[in-house]
């Protein structure tokens, strides 16, 4: 196979030689092309004979008094293809600086089931509509621990988890404290009795609680409570349907629950489990993007918001 710099001549075109080749047209003289460009005469005149020696054809002929240029038809010709590369390396060009400045380009955000129904649709939305350009992948899974490892592997740059992180080089900033919540079928006893439950009660009650976590239990040992765990469910949906058809009662965060449904009501206890932290996490040794800055600082601002929104569902 032949070398492809001894079939294709251009290969040793420069996009300086088609600046110059292009001002000299718009210019219609050496002179005022080496004015506009800063630089001497001679070297604009450098500039074109290397391209004709690259092209192998005469581009420009002199007028009559030797001072004002014209562009050959072979000149026409490379002037139109040229304007077209230099055209996609501008656009080239562009889209490098708004990488680096943060205004363009991709983000990996790893999200958790409950944090992703409520949290990331309303961050993607306001986050869209302040940087258009920035595309947000997101990647889902139930155990934060495992977007932990992709986050320290380089395949997210960010990710939503609860705190204590495990070790390793991370990162993070406390965006909420979710509450867990007692929920019960709409029509149960205990919802119509609308009074607070005592630890002792709850003893008695079958519970729901979601598989991924043991705050539940925790909870009830650290109590003396015995309980009544009757179902561990991965699907919040799921989890909330059960109580919801009064098969025990679901304890869960808040942002697990959809605030529309009205089959379950939350029913107070006496004693508030502590309250589920969710933070954003981010690799500390690798230097984080302006949009990954952005994205942060903007789940701050809409957990604030949803934290307010929160306090008023589900009861």
């Amino acid at each position: 196979m032949a070398d492809i710099s001894e079939s294709f001549r251009w290969i040793g075109v420069e996009l300086r030689h088609l600046v110059a080749l292009r001002t000299v047209a718009e210019e219609g003289s050496l002179a005022g092309a080496a004015r506009r460009l800063g630089y001497s005469q001679p070297a604009v005149s450098q500039q074109l004979q290397t391209l004709e020696r690259l092209v192998g054809s005469r581009l420009v002929e002199r007028r009559a008094g030797g001072r004002e240029v014209t562009l050959s038809e072979a000149g026409q010709r490379v002037l139109l293809h040229g304007a077209a590369m230099l055209a996609r390396a501008q656009a080239a060009d562009a889209e490098l600086r708004a990488l680096e400045d943060g205004s363009a380009g991709s983000l990996r955000l790893g999200t958790i089931p409950s944090i992703g129904a409520r949290i990331v649709p309303e961050l993607l939305r306001r986050f869209g509509e302040r940087a258009p350009a920035i595309e947000i992948e997101l990647v889902e899974d139930a155990w934060d621990d495992r977007l932990l490892d992709q986050l320290e592997a380089g395949e997210l740059e960010l990710a939503f988890g609860f705190p204590p992180l495990r070790d390793g080089p991370f990162n993070s900033v406390e965006l909420l404290e979710d509450p867990y919540v007692l929920l019960v079928a709409a029509d149960s006893p205990l919802a119509a009795a609308k009074r607070t439950l005592s630890l002792r009660r709850l003893a008695d009650i079958p519970l729901i609680v979601c598989s991924q976590s043991e705050a539940a239990d925790a909870f009830c040992r650290a109590h003396g409570i015995a309980a009544q765990i009757r179902y561990r469910i991965d699907d919040n949906a799921t989890l909330v349907g059960l109580a919801a058809a009064g098969l025990g009662a679901a304890l869960l965060p808040r942002l697990a629950v959809d605030p529309s449904r009205t089959d379950v009501v939350q029913v107070e206890l006496a004693t508030k489990p502590p309250p589920r932290l969710i933070v954003l996490a981010w690799h500390g040794d690798r230097e984080q993007t302006a949009s990954a800055r952005a994205l942060v600082e903007l789940a701050g601002e809409v957990c604030a918001d949803l934290f307010v929104s929160t306090e008023r569902v589900i009861h």
